[in-house]
């Protein structure tokens, strides 16, 4: 179904709901005719009375327009929409703010429009692709980083490399550092290359292993790994050497 046509059924779903605003069709271009016959009759009923002093009809080319009753010629017309044109007048009124919001939107439509409620301009708004696209632009929100929890001394680990290139001492270019995640113990290597399998090799100097090196639980083994771009090479073959040790052992 096309958003014109479901714009205009839940339109008339709170015409049901509330006849006092909104007008179909059928009932404005009625309005006109009884309008016009109350004002060229004497005998006005109760219903003309209430007709003349509601509404005027204004005379646009060779077509007539349902508007407020003005107290004087000088003031602004103020146009009755039928539930049919409502969603053609607010698009038009949705384009004139360059896409503005509801508040924008209300401003521009009551300056020229009488019946037009603001749940109608919501359920524009609501209806509109290109606002709803907006709406859903990623946000660049903060991270929230889950806690990791340590038991133990040595069950888990942060490394990092400290780039020593630009002041090298001969073959050493590079500084691991190896910090337990529950004491902050910090453990310093000298390895001579950036490679996942020298890094896991430092990480096997005695100072750097569990207490308990037959523990057969790969947990004390994983580390919080923060290399660069070569983690997941790290863990692999830092799994893989800790696994053929327990193997010697």
């Amino acid at each position: 179904m096309e958003p014109h046509d479901t714009f205009r059924d839940a339109l008339y779903k709170m015409y049901e709901e509330n006849r006092r605003v909104l007008i179909p069709k059928e009932l404005y271009l009625e309005s006109m005719n009884n309008l016009l016959e109350a004002s060229s009759t004497t005998k006005k009923t109760p219903h003309h009375c209430y007709l003349l002093k509601k509404y005027e009809l204004l005379k646009c080319g060779d077509v007539d327009k349902l508007i407020k009753r003005r107290q004087s010629s000088e003031e602004d017309a103020l146009y009755f929409v039928t539930i049919e044109d409502t969603y053609d007048t607010i698009k038009r009124a949705h384009l004139a703010t360059g896409r503005g919001g509801r508040d924008k939107m209300i401003h521009e439509i009551n300056k020229k429009y009488a019946n037009i409620t603001i749940d109608s301009i919501s359920l524009f708004k609501s209806m509109c692709t290109v606002c709803q696209r907006k709406r859903k632009r990623p946000t660049n929100k903060g991270t929230v980083v889950k806690p990791i929890l340590s038991k133990d001394f040595n069950s888990r680990a942060q490394v990092d490399l400290i780039d020593m290139q630009s002041m090298s001492q001969g073959q050493y270019k590079w500084i691991m550092v190896y910090q337990d995640h529950l004491t902050k113990f910090v453990v310093l290597r000298p390895p001579t290359y950036k490679r996942a399998s020298e890094v896991a090799y430092q990480q096997f100097d005695g100072t750097c292993l569990p207490e308990d090196e037959t523990d057969t639980s790969d947990a004390p083994f994983i580390c919080f790994i923060n290399l660069f771009s070569q983690d997941s090479a790290l863990v692999k073959c830092r799994l893989k050497q800790s696994s053929q040790m327990k193997a010697c052992v």
